[in-house]
């Protein structure tokens, strides 16, 4: 059999069971969901960790997303003389559509899903989750569970606080740089906003929030190689993780937006 032959085919039995292993854990997380009420602090510990502590990095990208949205916007609409107002629409649109939820999401990939695959794997290859389920702990309750629960409610939160930010930080870019009255912008943002836009960035948000949450267990649960292979674990995490964001951002954008 030609070698190119035999890689694809690796390739492929690779990829039909790093899928199957995620669909495995997530309804191995499913069925964990039975003793959430044991897990109470766990969960606030990890919320406050995966989210809180991503805060100031959301805040700094968001900001600079919105001033980079409302310059470019104002620099495009100088060769089509559209009204000053559609700043306000054009950055409100593609901020709360586009920008929040994906730029967010692919910034919280870097830090949390790196944070959860390393703590994980350093678990692994430290035998730390053999002690556990030796003791009568099931290790995705105790472990899986608060993280991956933690990522689903703060991503969408972190998401709605990107939102605002960015808008802000447009609005501040559109008065000082662009000389667009502040009641010009907002009027186009009120007119350009629905609540539906709104809900499909949540929803985009929370489906990464999972993807983020169970690629980064996943990985950390399956790490081998002693300090070596929890490096790698993490790299392959981030990267999968990210690709499987824009992956799912362009569903979406068929599912939910229909021309």
């Amino acid at each position: 059999m030609p070698y190119g032959v035999r890689s694809v085919g690796s390739l492929g039995i690779n990829a039909i069971t790093w899928l199957g292993g995620i669909g495995i854990m997530f309804g191995r997380f499913l069925l964990s969901l039975k003793d959430i009420a044991k897990s109470g602090r766990l969960i606030i510990e990890q919320c406050y960790t995966l989210g809180v502590r991503s805060l100031p990095l959301v805040i700094v990208i968001s900001i600079f997303t919105g001033a980079v949205a409302a310059w470019q916007a104002a620099y495009q609409f100088q060769f089509i003389q559209v009204p000053p107002k559609f700043l306000g629409y054009g950055v409100g649109k593609a901020v709360v559509m586009e920008l929040g939820p994906v730029l967010s999401a692919l910034v919280i990939a870097g830090r949390v899903g790196a944070g959860i695959t390393a703590e994980l794997g350093t678990m692994k290859v430290t035998e730390q989750i053999d002690a556990l389920t030796s003791m009568g702990i099931n290790p995705v309750r105790y472990l899986v569970m608060p993280r991956l629960l933690a990522c689903l409610i703060m991503v969408p939160l972190l998401v709605v606080f990107a939102d605002t930010i960015a808008i802000l930080g447009g609005l501040v870019v559109t008065v000082i740089g662009v000389g667009v009255s502040a009641e010009t912008f907002l009027n186009g943002f009120h007119e350009s906003f629905r609540m539906f836009d709104f809900v499909a960035g949540l929803i985009k948000a929370t489906v990464f929030g999972l993807i983020i949450g169970l690629i980064g267990c996943y990985e950390g649960f399956n790490a081998t190689q002693g300090a070596e292979g929890v490096g790698l674990a993490t790299t392959v995490s981030v990267v999968l993780s990210c690709v499987m964001i824009l992956v799912f951002n362009f569903i979406f954008a068929i599912l939910l937006f229909r021309i």
